[in-house]
């Protein structure tokens, strides 16, 4: 195993998990540690009750992970109100495109043993589809995406470095691209990444091996739905941020993401949801300050983030 260990680090990958936890040295370039990020806003109301919410409490919410039923679903009228509205707040808006791989012809993603093959999107066709629906959102405005494939990262990197798309679009890559290690978290950064979401069940010596390989944000469920595992990590914030700084916090509660995120869930469902997450991210900003108070929350709207040009 040592052999294997050392050999593993001529690749500039840690050859084993990293047990002494050091503080992480990396910031987000305003010199902050965490910042906060919302999933499940999928409506203009959603984000209006966000919004209001993060006001009456003072809280600063940096990113929402929006239109998670998949953009196609919103009319050009919605997509341009829910653009100027996060525009106005100084919030980024990472856009999550249509129609999604669950609705998709195929249904091996549907059974047990297909789904372990992972969500990816099934031909060029639907490659088209894909990348047609984030074109319509640039268009409007948006400048951040969602990705869950790697071969689409690939692409949308080189449609970005062809001058095909801005160059301040930023890709997000999802849990459900399923990467846990540092060895896949240094591909997504090669592949253009600019954030990723690692499975929610890893220890902190795990990511204290995956912040030592790369230098991208990190984004960490600190609530997690039910149907995939269920956990609240909030009381873990403070070692989190210390070690996999710089990182979002993602607040995503609820029974599952297929209950929560379809457009036949009222929007009043989902507001009242929005309200209760901002909650929690205060309570999370309330324990970061009492047990990590050196570690600092960003402001609202820093100059990096993705926020729609409206």
């Amino acid at each position: 195993m040592e052999k294997v260990k050392k050999a593993i680090e001529k690749t500039g990958i840690p050859g084993r998990d990293i047990y002494e936890i050091p503080n992480s040295d990396k910031t987000f370039p305003d010199g902050a540690h965490y910042r906060i990020e919302i999933s499940g806003v999928e409506r203009p109301s959603t984000l209006e009750a966000l919004i209001d919410e993060a006001n009456k409490r003072n809280i600063s919410v940096h990113r929402l992970i929006s239109t998670v039923m998949g953009s196609t679903l919103l009319d050009k009228k919605e997509l341009k109100s829910f653009a100027k509205m996060a525009s106005d707040a100084k919030m980024e808006v990472i856009i999550t495109p249509g129609p999604r791989s669950l609705w998709d012809l195929g249904k091996q993603i549907a059974t047990p043993e297909g789904a372990l093959s992972g969500l990816r999107i099934r031909g060029s066709d639907n490659l088209n589809f894909f990348i047609a629906d984030i074109f319509r959102c640039i268009e409007i405005g948006f400048r951040g995406f969602l990705v869950w494939d790697e071969g689409v990262l690939y692409i949308l990197d080189k449609m970005k470095k062809n001058g095909d798309i801005p160059s301040d679009v930023v890709f997000k890559v999802s849990i459900y691209a399923g990467h846990a290690n540092a060895g896949g978290a240094k591909v997504l950064e090669n592949l253009g990444a600019n954030t990723f979401n690692p499975v929610g069940d890893l220890s902190l010596p795990m990511l204290a091996s995956i912040r030592k390989a790369v230098d991208i944000p990190m984004d960490l469920h600190v609530i997690l739905f039910e149907s995939m595992g269920g956990f609240n990590r909030m009381w873990e914030t403070p070692e989190l941020a210390r070690v996999a700084s710089p990182c979002y916090f993602k607040i995503e509660p609820g029974v599952s993401s297929n209950a929560l995120y379809r457009p036949w869930v009222s929007e009043e469902l989902l507001a009242n949801m929005a309200r209760e997450k901002v909650k929690y991210a205060q309570i999370i900003k309330e324990i970061m300050e009492e047990n990590q108070p050196d570690l600092k929350l960003s402001e609202i709207g820093p100059e990096d983030l993705a926020i729609p040009k409206t």
